[in-house]
Parts: C-alpha cells; structure tokens; sequence
C-alpha cells in the first residue's frame, strides 16, 4: 500500500462510524432506538457503553464543542484549533486505546483565578485532547443519568440555568417560607471523595473501560511550577467538561435525601438553598444536614459562610429578594460593589487610554454583566448605577481635557456654557 493511500486511510478513519450495537440501532430506525430506551431499566447504563463514546456523532459533536469552547491550551502546548488534524492522523491509536481500557490521561495544568469574593480558586486545564475525551464521555453519560436527577437540581445540566434556580426560589418564599438554610459546602471540588464517587458511578455503569477512565481523569495529577504533583485522593479538578457533572452525581445523594424529607430546596452546583417557615425549623434543618454530608457525603459544611436567615438578608447566585409579600428578584449588594470595583478599574481616571477605548472595553463588560442581571425585577437600582456610572465616564473625559481652557473650549463646542461638573 502506498503511503499516501495509506495516509488518506487514517485521515478518514475518526470520521469512519464504527460497529458496534449502537450503529445498528440507528440502522433499525427511531422506533428500534424507542423501544430499547424503554425496556432498559432507568437505573442501568449499556454494557457497551464505550462504544458509543466512540460513535462518529458524538464525536463529532464532542469535537464541535471543544473548538467552540476554545480554552488555554494544556501541558503539551496543543490548542483547540490543533485538534482537528491531529485527530485526522492518530484517532485510530486513540480509539484503540479506548477500546481496551488503556488511555493514559496527561496530568493538568493549574492556574489560579481570583475568587468573587476574597481568595483564589485552583482550575486545572486538561490538555486539549484529554478534553475532546472529556466532552465525549460525558454527552454519552450525561444523556442517561440526567433524566434522573432531582428537578430541584439546576446547575450544569441541559436546557436549565440559574435563572430558573431564582425564580424557582422566588416561588417558595411567596408560598409562605420566609427563613432559609444557605448551605455552603467547604471546597467541595477539592474534597469529593473519590471512592464515593466510583462507588455511585459503578451503581449504574458496568462497563470497567469507562470507570477506569474517569479514573484516570480523577487521578491524573497537576503540573504546577513546571512539577508533576500526583492527585490526592480527594476532589474533581475544576476546568475539565466532566467535573460538573461528576459533582452533581455526588450531590444528588443530597437533593433525594431533601426529597425524602419533603423538603422546599433549590441547588445550583454546591450552592444549595432549603426553604422553611420558621427560624426554628431552620436550625434543626441545618444540624441534621451537616451531620448527614459529614457523615454519607464525606464533605464538610462551612460554617462561618452557611446560616439560617431570612431571604432578602442572603444571596444566591448573584440575587437577593425583597421582603415584600410578593418579594422581587433584586441584584445583591456583593453583586453591585462588584460591579462598581470593575467599572472603577476600566474608567480610572490616570489610564493614558482614549475615551473610545474605555467605552470599547466597558460596553464587553456591561453586554455579560447585563445578559445574567437583566433578570432584576429592581429596575430603579440599575438607573442608579447608570447614572453612577456615566458620571464615571464624565469625570474621565473632565481628567483627558486637563487645562481651563480645553475644557472650556471642549464644553462651548458642546453647546455647554457657564456650567462646571458638580456644581449647578
């Protein structure tokens, strides 16, 4: 065979479907597809589950969104837009590797972001190929295990958002629940016990070459300051697609035991929020459930951030509520002073920028900041910030005209005579 037959040959082999049960069901039609989802049980996963992560379309699909995503590149320096063609050469080593359990997983790269709040939170950036990995496995499992999560539950799952958690929670305290329990778990990504989690994802996946792997994933260790440091046995590095979903596999231990207990609660990842009528029940609430994470989840509750208080004195995900009868949907106040330091940042008035640039760089800010906060029923709040905001704005054009008579000038060519910033 001559080399470049045999090169055409690799190239087209990752888009090449493979055999397995899954392609002739697609073969059979939907109906034949309809039929087995209904006669396997909700709780069991296919035997052959590995081949299906190596069908073409979710491949293909995996590939999409790893490109879409983009993201800093990982330990070997590939990049997203790199994967494509190195797929094209190598997939059938990798596939075969897949196949027989032996895929080796690159230890991740750790940066660190600052917090919301105070402090710094550890990411790990998987190389880019363990990521196309990643986001296939979990498209695979995600479609089976998610129809089995709690409707409480918000966070990372398909066609649900935060913004369905508040109003979900809006909902509870217009029923009458004036107190609630904010839990906050104590680095739960960096404390989800590995054991724990295989022992839950062994309950539903019988296949041992995907075990294996998410083993892999959970044990990879990190590169930090050039050295390759082995994982503990604790926690799901934060950065890779499959954390998120491992996360709420562990969690919804909690969300059926909330259930169980007839309890009104709304989760988002580890931000968990249960509504009660008293601050009595609040308390007793509180104490049962620590001791339950402690002591099934292997987690810890912090204390100094956790309480039970009324709604509008907390924030959950970025909102507080009004006190009223009917309470609004409002923007936290650690929200807003968030905002306000950013907008500071971008308009500090000795930044040797152009005001084009300033508002350039403020309009990519405020199009995010707004896409998530629009969602405020509080419209008299945002005016101020507005008007905050644009006095910022001002006074930096005022600083840019620096002597008497520019600004004098600048303010007549404006149609603006007699009148200084600030005063009437």
């Amino acid at each position: 065979m001559s080399r470049k037959r045999q090169k055409n040959q690799m190239k087209f082999a990752f888009l090449v479907e493979d055999e397995g049960e899954a392609r002739r069901a697609t073969e059979g039609g939907v109906e034949l597809l309809m039929a087995k989802c209904k006669t396997e049980t909700s709780k069991q996963l296919p035997g052959k589950l590995m081949e299906e992560i190596c069908e073409r379309e979710n491949l293909r699909r995996a590939l999409k969104r790893v490109k879409k995503n983009k993201g800093s590149p990982g330990i070997d320096g590939m990049t997203a837009e790199e994967l494509q063609g190195y797929l094209c050469k190598e997939w059938l080593a990798i596939r075969e590797e897949l196949m027989l359990g032996k895929y080796k997983v690159k230890p991740v790269k750790r940066v660190e972001i600052p917090k919301a709040g105070k402090g710094l939170r550890k990411l790990g950036i998987p190389c880019v190929l363990d990521r196309f990995v990643q986001q296939a496995t979990l498209q695979v499992i995600q479609k089976y295990w998610d129809r089995e999560f709690s409707g409480n539950s918000y966070g990372f799952r398909p066609s649900r958002s935060a913004h369905q958690a508040i109003e979900q929670a809006q909902k509870y305290i217009e029923q009458g629940n004036r107190f609630v329990v904010d839990i906050d778990l104590e680095k739960f990504f960096d404390k989800v016990n590995h054991d724990k989690l295989m022992g839950l994802l062994a309950q539903r996946i019988k296949d041992k070459r995907v075990l294996k792997l998410i083993r892999e994933f959970l044990n990879a260790g990190v590169m930090e300051n050039g050295l390759v440091k082995p994982s503990s046995e604790e926690g799901t590095p934060q950065g890779g697609p499959l954390s998120p979903l491992l996360s709420n596999i562990v969690l919804d231990v909690l969300d059926r035991e909330l259930e169980r207990r007839g309890h009104n609660f709304v989760r988002y990842a580890d931000d968990c929020n249960i509504y009660v009528k008293s601050k009595r029940a609040g308390k007793r609430v509180m104490a049962n459930l620590t001791k339950f994470i402690r002591e099934k989840l292997k987690l810890k509750v912090n204390e100094e951030k956790s309480a039970v208080a009324r709604p509008w004195k907390r924030k959950f995900l970025g909102f507080s509520f009004t006190n009223h009868m009917k309470p609004k949907r409002r923007i936290a106040s650690q929200s807003i002073e968030r905002f306000k330091t950013k907008v500071r940042a971008i308009t500090k008035r000795t930044r040797a920028k152009s005001i084009e640039d300033v508002v350039e760089e403020l309009s990519k800010y405020l199009n995010g900041w707004l896409g998530y906060y629009r969602f405020s029923q509080t419209q008299s709040v945002l005016q101020k910030m507005e008007t905050w905001m644009r006095r910022r704005l001002r006074c930096y054009i005022w600083k840019s005209w620096k002597r008497g008579k520019t600004r004098f000038y600048d303010y007549a060519v404006h149609g603006i005579r007699g009148v200084m910033p600030g005063k009437k």
